[in-house]
């Protein structure tokens, strides 16, 4: 699986691609798979700290001042998406960028593995800022619902400050590592795209990408 997304992500030709791994037998898949990992501490307390670290040892001198994070989770993920997940950071204010999708039902809406995120776009606008990001479905009323997708565009200043600050009431609380940088008062911009890429965050997920790894290589 993360070699089919490290693929995507050469594919999307935004710049150099690196994975953080903290197991030696999957920097070898990556290796294997011609990608380039980069070892990180194993106790590291999240993916943006890992992406921190493997960022400042990949790039000691600075030279790139966005870092996208994409995790190896997400095998529906195509290569414009982490093009589109940029566009947040046009406006000067941002600090982070991030993807959402319109929910498409009322599971979707009520599935806890969902994120939700409070957001509005104005008429005609691809880009809107974060409010409020939830397992719960928000805002309360009629509107659309917005499905979080788990791909980041940080400046690399922003994510240096985010790792800097400790674990924040409402992320413990939601178990959302993104409400750390709301509640620092971070300004996160989200994209939106038409629909959610397929993601693993259950067994049955995880069977469904299995089942369609199969279909694709007897169409092969």
């Amino acid at each position: 699986m993360i070699a089919h997304v490290l693929e995507r992500a050469m594919r999307a030709d935004i710049g150099p691609v690196a994975v953080a791994v903290c197991d030696a037998a999957v920097a070898q898949a990556v290796e294997q798979a011609g990608g380039h990992p980069v070892m990180t501490d194993p106790d590291l307390p999240s993916g943006s700290d890992r992406v921190w670290q493997a960022l400042e040892r990949v790039d000691p001198a600075g030279k790139h001042d966005t870092v996208v994070n994409l995790q190896g989770d997400l095998p529906g993920v195509m290569p414009d998406i982490l093009r589109t997940v940029l566009l947040p950071l046009h406006d000067a204010r941002t600090d982070i960028a991030t993807l959402v999708a319109p929910v498409q039902d009322a599971p979707e809406a009520a599935a806890e593995s969902v994120v939700k995120v409070a957001c509005a776009f104005h008429e005609g606008a691809d880009t809107a800022r974060a409010l409020y990001f939830s397992r719960v479905a928000i805002p309360w009323g009629q509107g659309p619902l917005w499905h979080h997708v788990g791909i980041y565009a940080y400046r690399r200043a922003a994510l240096r400050q985010f790792v800097s600050n400790p674990e924040s009431p409402l992320e413990r609380r939601e178990r959302l590592e993104q409400l750390r940088a709301l509640e620092a008062g971070m300004h996160i911009g989200c994209a939106r795209i038409a629909q959610a890429p397929f993601g693993v965050d259950t067994p049955a997920d995880l069977e469904r990408a299995r089942m369609a790894a199969t279909m694709d290589g007897a169409r092969a």
